[in-house]
């Protein structure tokens, strides 16, 4: 009888650990009802060594649509910088959040 309590009490401990790993990697989905403004066109900075340059964009903050300006990233060496962009999805806009790939 013992053996199963203490299956069972390992099993709920694992299933919140599996829980809290699972939320703890979770995307924040940014959407919004129609669709950003044109890009700015910046001018974009010479380039630095050891960086890669993130191009602006609109981002969604409390109702409207607020331009966030480009930046550098850190390079990491054996990827490439996938820039953010908003995609049409169901009748909204969502945000696909710039990445290493």
């Amino acid at each position: 009888m013992k053996i199963r309590l203490l299956i069972a009490q390992v099993a709920i401990v694992m299933a919140g650990v599996a829980a809290v790993a699972g939320t703890a990697s979770a995307e924040v989905i940014i959407v919004a009802p129609n669709a950003p403004p044109p890009v700015r066109m910046e001018a974009v900075p010479p380039a630095r060594v050891g960086y890669v340059w993130d191009q602006g964009h609109w981002r969604w903050e409390h109702g409207q649509y607020m331009w966030n300006p480009g930046h550098w990233q850190v390079e990491r060496v054996g990827y490439h910088w996938v820039p953010g962009h908003w995609i049409a999805h169901r009748g909204a806009w969502r945000y696909m959040q710039g990445h290493w790939a």
